[in-house]
């Protein structure tokens, strides 16, 4: 009983280092991603399969495939030679952490709270567009992240949903105007 139980350990502990490997290149190459596409030589949204990623990260040599692409259904059988980019820098084409440095140092445009670092677990930080709405991250293509982050403004959470909710509903919002001050006579 004991050498079956020592047997079951080792066994275990064998595992560690492939739940390791496959786990971390899982989460490293999961999420959108903004690359230029070789043919057009425009930004689009990509995801990578990371399930064949992790594992084939298994065998040694990592193989990527995407999984979607805002120019499919039309051009699916493309030689997906945008992969290189992906490859080169699998975190600089991250949507989701182009966002997040593109916040680090930047106030709200509305109460000028410091963004600081985004950690996955909060509120997400939403935009300020030209013409004024107040927009989620998830309200814009992806594949105009640059153009978004260089016309919009920051906006925290709380101002996000304070803007929504006088949006939606400006018959409930009573607006407070500074009483001006009394002259002494």
């Amino acid at each position: 009983m004991i050498l079956l139980n020592v047997f079951l350990i080792v066994l275990l502990i064998s595992f560690v280092p492939v739940v390791y490997i496959a786990t971390r290149t899982y989460l490293k190459y999961r999420g959108t991603r903004v690359v230029t596409c070789p043919e057009t030589k425009k930004p689009v949204a990509v995801r990578v399969d990371p399930h064949l990623a992790a594992s084939t990260a298994l065998t040694g040599e990592t193989h990527l495939r995407l999984q979607s692409c805002t120019r499919w259904p039309e051009r699916e059988n493309c030689g997906q030679e945008c992969l290189s980019q992906i490859e080169a820098s699998p975190e600089g084409c991250l949507v989701q952490k182009r966002l997040a440095d593109w916040y680090a140092e930047r106030f709200c445009v509305f109460c000028r709270k410091e963004f600081g670092r985004i950690h996955r677990s909060d509120h997400k930080p939403a935009l300020l567009t030209p013409d004024r709405r107040a927009i989620a991250w998830d309200e814009f293509p992806p594949e105009t992240l640059s153009n978004v982050l260089a016309t919009s403004e920051p906006v925290c959470w709380d101002c996000y949903v304070a803007k929504k909710f006088y949006e939606q509903f400006p018959e409930f919002v009573t607006e407070r105007r500074p009483r001006p001050e009394r002259r002494a006579s």
